[in-house]
């Protein structure tokens, strides 16, 4: 199928803008991989960006432009549908157990913001303003313009609204792979097939790393509802309060109390714990609740990035953008993504505010030592941009990189070399044999350690696998190892099936078939390959991030024997193209860039020398010297000779 936007994902942000982009006359399409698992549905609706304190001045303005939207957005949602998202700007109240030296004696304090003011309640005040708080309470502040919105029938109305303004709805539905091919998305793979579209937006929010190496993981929250009991006269508690690590959020018949935030990956269900944990300070809040029956426990998984901002904007693709990472205000920021993502879909208008959600500030900074003149896999096929003193770097399944020269950790005589001359090769990526790792064989006793995994990219290897199955099941080890050791959102394998333990040529067959089940898991493939055009392509229709052609046997030095064979690839690739193995010298790796080659992975060139730091670096060299000449063209070859200076205006006797 074909449709003009495919949207990944179908909770409150992808709902909120495909219903903006269909309102706008676009033809959108959802998939969803099951909606009641959206993080819409285990949140506590909470519209609190002066509660939450947020230190962020750009986040903290996205959401007080979201929170002004609200009144008339759920307005709009409600005459699409004839249904009530509990939306109530009802403001907040934060309870504070402890004086602290912002604290005032006096009755009411305001301070005012550019967009919200806020109130200070002493101890007298707060108690009179909310019965029944607990009596350790000694103040709160008040937030009058905060709001509350049921999430579970936010949620309801959205899947409602959507449907009735002709989005296409695709629930249970898994995203498994994007197609990609020279900067373009052009398909997605998903368990019905692929689906593609002319735009794609990826809103999967703790998913979304299962697609593309983002740093989003899931984040736990458990929570739990308290059923007021009848004989309790009227709603006990007016406003919401947010208190120290808890919140209690009143709701028509029952009060519901959350969260807990634990970084426990996709682990499911309620533990005694986390409930126990919400109960003790809920009680401590507002002490009686303990007696009111529990109704219901709840969780679900929060979109966490590393600074708990959102990825909003372009991606690696241009026709790919990016809505995720809400962490914990994905329905406070609903309207405003919509509103920002449609404007720079459909308008190429770009809010000034995107600018600070772009996902290439978690991208590492390029080297200052050498600068490596690098391109997209876009300028692939022997096509020649201009130069320019902007450094276009090398994307690798979304991943950026300042470096073209990758290197392995194996044959070097000392852990103390190998760390010199990863230094000297100034590369980002490095290739780890997981097997020998896992194993302690010698020459990887340490390594973990011996590296600073912050800086570089780990690589992690399926050498020594000589079946698709094995390759399978060490790929996933070496994901797990690369978590450990801090990359949580590494992805990456190179893949190796070597059944020929004589030459070390790889098993296209059992490449293909492991590449296969790879993808499919969310890998990001780099298969090495014999020089077999057909294999490449077959590799990069089944959704490898690269192809890695060797240039000879593994180990041998031999150089390029096979150059025929790997420009052909290069022409027809979509993806990075990277020389691997058999490069012994400094010149066959220029040559090897001169081709049109991507990037280059050299280990044994390097470990073998006598003085392995000094080829490290002579190699680093020689790959950007030859990738500037790929870039400037090489002069024709002619048979005849032409002089370098004009035969005109000489001087003659």
């Amino acid at each position: 199928m074909t449709s003009e936007i495919v949207i990944i994902g179908g909770g409150v942000i992808g709902l909120a803008i495909a219903i903006e982009l269909k309102l706008r006359g676009t033809g959108v399409t959802v998939l969803c991989r099951d909606f009641q698992a959206a993080a819409t549905h285990a949140a506590a609706g909470m519209l609190a960006p002066d509660a939450e304190n947020i230190p962020n001045g750009a986040m903290r303005s996205l959401c007080w432009r979201s929170r002004a939207l609200y009144p008339d957005w759920t307005r709009k949602l409600a005459e699409l549908t004839g249904l009530n998202t509990g939306y109530r700007p009802c403001g907040i109240l934060a309870p504070f157990f402890e004086e602290t030296g912002e604290l005032l004696a006096g009755g009411v304090r305001e301070e005012n913001s550019p967009s919200s003011p806020a109130y200070w309640l002493n101890k007298e005040a707060i108690h009179q303003y909310q019965p029944g708080l607990g009596a350790e309470v000694v103040g709160a502040w008040w937030y009058p313009e905060d709001a509350q919105v049921d999430n579970k029938a936010l949620a309801h109305v959205l899947w409602t609204a959507a449907e009735s303004v002709g989005v296409e709805l695709k629930d249970g539905i898994t995203a498994e792979a994007f197609l990609q091919q020279q900067g373009q998305v052009v398909g997605v793979q998903t368990n019905a097939g692929i689906i593609r579209a002319a735009h794609y937006v990826l809103a999967s929010g703790a998913w979304s790393n299962e697609l593309l190496p983002l740093p989003v993981r899931p984040r736990k929250g458990q929570m739990l509802s308290v059923r007021i009991p009848e004989y309790v006269p009227e709603l006990p508690l007016k406003r919401v309060l947010f208190g120290q690590d808890i919140y209690i959020v009143p709701r028509r018949d029952r009060l519901v109390i959350g969260a807990t935030s634990e970084d426990v990956g996709f682990i499911p269900d309620n533990t005694p714990e986390g409930i126990q944990t919400l109960l003790q300070a809920a009680i401590r809040l507002y002490p009686q609740l303990k007696n009111y029956p529990i109704q219901e426990f709840w969780w679900g998984f929060r979109p966490a990035t590393p600074d708990e901002l959102p990825i909003l904007g372009t991606s690696h693709c241009q026709n790919l953008t990016l809505a995720t990472g809400h962490y914990r205000n994905g329905i406070l920021l609903a309207p405003v993504t919509a509103a920002l993502i449609a404007d720079f879909i459909l308008q190429q208008k770009s809010d000034p505010l995107l600018a600070d959600f772009h996902y290439s500030r978690f991208q590492s900074k390029p080297s200052t030592s050498t600068p490596m003149l690098t391109h997209s896999a876009n300028f692939s096929n022997g096509h020649h941009p201009a130069i320019s003193p902007q450094h276009s770097p090398l994307i690798i399944a979304g991943k950026t990189f300042q470096s073209r020269l990758m290197t392995g950790t194996g044959k070097y005589r000392s852990i103390e070399e190998m760390q010199q001359s990863i230094a000297a090769s100034d590369c980002q990526i490095v290739t780890v044999a997981v097997r020998r790792v896992q194993t302690k064989a010698p020459g990887h006793e340490g390594l973990a350690e011996a590296l600073d995994w912050t800086k570089i990219w780990m690589l992690p290897n399926t050498a020594g696998c000589q079946t698709a199955e094995e390759a399978i099941r060490v790929a996933r080890l070496g994901r797990e190892m690369a978590k450990l050791l801090g990359q949580e959102d590494n992805n990456f394998v190179k893949l190796e099936v070597i059944p020929d333990l004589k030459y070390l040529l790889p098993d296209p067959i059992g490449t293909l078939e492991a590449a296969e089940q790879l993808v499919k898991e969310g890998f990001a493939v780099l298969p090495y390959i014999n020089a077999d055009p057909m294999l490449a392509k077959r590799l990069e229709d089944v959704g490898c991030a690269t192809v890695m052609p060797l240039a000879s046997p593994i180990g041998s030095g031999q150089g390029l024997k096979t150059t025929a064979n790997i420009q052909i690839i290069i022409e027809n690739a979509g993806v990075p193209v990277v020389v691997d193995a058999g490069i012994g010298s400094p010149s066959e790796a220029a040559q090897a860039m001169e081709l049109g080659a991507d990037a280059l992975l050299i280990n044994s060139a390097i470990a073998l020398s006598p003085n392995p730091a000094a080829m490290a670096r002579a190699m680093n060299l020689a790959t950007v010297a030859g990738r500037l000449a790929y870039l400037a063209g090489r002069m024709p070859i002619k048979d005849y000779a032409s002089p370098s200076s004009p035969m005109t205006g000489t001087i003659t006797s």
